[in-house]
């Protein structure tokens, strides 16, 4: 199996049951939904149909919502779009009705007030650049710097602006709503600045669930301001996207692999899972083979720690969406058999702040001292199974758990294979359990040997922190 997660957006091109199909057969683990695009209705349908081709492969896939976020864009224009032309005067505006030719709109109210003459506003992920001349209560008045066709909707950057906008907007609040009526397992967030926007996304979940699963929350990474209070928010935040596109615009384009790498460390360091985004295999949109900097970028999140690597246009509008899919999956096995592994950041180092640290530290430490076969963690919460992964284990994480969401949840994590068990009223039977649902998923067999870590006292419904190690023979008992 492949240790490093694969991420797949579901869109036009691969919405239908058979390629969904194909794509989790390729190796698809996590089925990403831009909620920036489509509305309940489509995501309703696109969730009923990831859900039932996963339980019709016995796969565990999780339901990763990506949240539209403050996003500023450009309004409606023509159909054919509008041709812009190096050195040539437009106005953004930001009102509406019948606009003069020459004038286009825009979705942010405030705008005209953030910027100033000599700003540059970026379009179409940079595609189209225009510099600032002068700002009004209502227009901005714009040189075209970089020339082409203006669609509809595009995006807007403001590089290295800081604008004073909520960073959970109405549209996001109907949609958290509607993605935990449907019982979506990851939420991300866009365009975070501060740790306290991600609380402020937990406190509306808990809101709309006080009580019983909860989707888990990730932080895109995409503005300077998040760089900025980066441990914050790894901290306060479920998992971390390093969303490369409006972070490369927002930023500049060689900040972003050092970043990358950064980021990725310091999560594996806080046992936080990390997910590298954004153009990977962007040439595969429109062609059958990656280019040769595609795979060795690709190549390069794995080694340097990341949990998963993610296809967005490549499997959402893309003419391959499954063969990007296959091309992930071949140079994530690659380079996970013939590349050494990558070692977590955390091993070697004496840092182990709780209890729970250590006992998954001890456990990966033994299953290699002894050769085991596998570690397995029976888990309520996931959080065993989090812990060990952060430590990069050379054999597989086995997570047995109770919770339908929690398995799903743990689709995202490198190295964890999660498996669905009844809850367990005691300790024994809680390891005997887990043990024979691993034997039976042909994760281990009789003879081998793995090491067991889990929380106890066990029980229905209680998440206890990890505190014991068990070294088993299989076939022998508990």
């Amino acid at each position: 199996m492949l240790r490093t997660k694969i991420v797949c957006t579901v869109g036009p091109a691969s919405r239908s049951p058979d390629t969904l199909r194909a794509l989790m057969r390729a190796g698809l683990d996590v089925a990403r939904l831009n909620f920036s695009f489509d509305g309940h209705e489509q995501h309703r349908e696109n969730m009923a149909r990831i859900r039932a081709v996963a339980a019709e492969l016995g796969k565990p896939v999780a339901i990763l919502v990506d949240l539209q976020g403050p996003k500023l864009r450009v309004g409606q224009v023509p159909p054919e779009g509008v041709p812009l032309a190096e050195g040539q005067e437009v106005t953004l505006t930001t009102r509406r009705g019948d606009l003069a030719p020459g004038e286009i709109p825009v979705q942010y109210e405030d705008l005209p007030r953030v910027v100033q003459p000599g700003h540059r506003i970026l379009i179409d992920d940079g595609l189209l650049e225009l510099r600032v001349l002068q700002a009004s209560d209502a227009d901005i008045r714009c040189q075209v710097i970089t020339g082409g066709t203006l669609f509809s909707n595009k995006g807007l950057n403001l590089p290295r602006a800081s604008l004073a906008i909520s960073a959970i907007t109405a549209k996001d609040r109907e949609d958290v709503g509607f993605a935990l009526a449907q019982q979506a397992d990851w939420l991300a967030m866009s365009f975070v600045r501060t740790a306290s926007e991600v609380l402020e996304l937990k406190e509306l979940v808990q809101q709309h669930a006080p009580t019983g699963p909860r989707p888990l929350i990730m932080a895109k990474i995409e503005k300077p301001e998040a760089v900025d209070h980066i441990d914050a928010i790894i901290e306060a935040a479920d998992g971390i996207m390093v969303a490369r596109g409006d972070l490369g615009i927002e930023t500049s384009p060689e900040e972003v692999p050092l970043i990358q790498k950064m980021i990725i460390a310091k999560c594996n360091r806080a046992g936080k899972p990390v997910v590298t985004a954004t153009q990977m295999l962007d040439s595969m949109i429109r062609n059958p083979r990656p280019t040769r900097a595609e795979a060795s970028d690709v190549a390069n999140a794995i080694l340097d720690g990341t949990d998963a690597i993610m296809l967005s246009g490549e499997t959402a509008a893309g003419k391959y969406p499954v063969e990007a899919a296959r091309t992930m999956a071949r140079i994530a096995e690659h380079i996970e058999r013939q590349a050494a592994r990558p070692a977590s950041p955390v091993v070697g180092e004496v840092r182990h702040h709780t209890i729970a640290e250590a006992v998954a530290h001890a456990s990966c430490q033994t299953a290699q001292d002894l050769g085991a076969a596998a570690i397995i963690t029976p888990t309520t919460s996931g959080l065993t199974a989090r812990l060990v992964s952060m430590y990069r284990p050379a054999v597989p994480i086995i997570a047995v758990t109770p919770s339908p969401i929690v398995e799903r949840q743990l689709a995202l994590v490198w190295g964890v294979c999660p498996a669905l068990a009844a809850s367990s009223d005691t300790t024994d039977d809680m390891i005997a359990k887990s043990v024979r649902v691993a034997q039976e998923l042909g994760h281990v067999r009789p003879g081998d040997l793995v090491v067991v870590t889990a929380g106890t006292p066990s029980g229905p419904a209680i998440a206890t922190p990890t505190n014991l190690m068990k070294v088993l023979l299989i076939g022998q008992g508990p």
